[in-house]
């Protein structure tokens, strides 16, 4: 994929076409975008889903194997 600046044409309805490298890179299987208004500019951001397993190591829960689920969420959700 290319990076640099292109002239499109807006069509009479507002439409423009997204280059199609960059479609294939960053859409994917989606075919949402965010469009960001800002004073004299839009910016098009890809709609993607996040990757929750980054975060799953990164929780401390304070204990080195649960062995019963059930009586970790006692203790857990136990108010003192």
């Amino acid at each position: 994929m290319s990076y640099g600046v292109e002239i499109k044409k807006v069509d009479n309805q507002g439409r423009i076409i997204l280059p199609l490298d960059w479609r294939k890179e960053e859409l994917k299987d989606s075919n949402e975008v965010f469009i960001v208004r800002e004073k004299g500019v839009l910016k098009i951001i890809p709609k993607k889903k996040p990757d929750l397993t980054k975060y799953f190591d990164s929780v401390d829960l304070g204990v080195d194997f649960i062995e019963e689920w059930e009586e970790f969420e006692r203790e857990f959700y136990e108010i003192p």
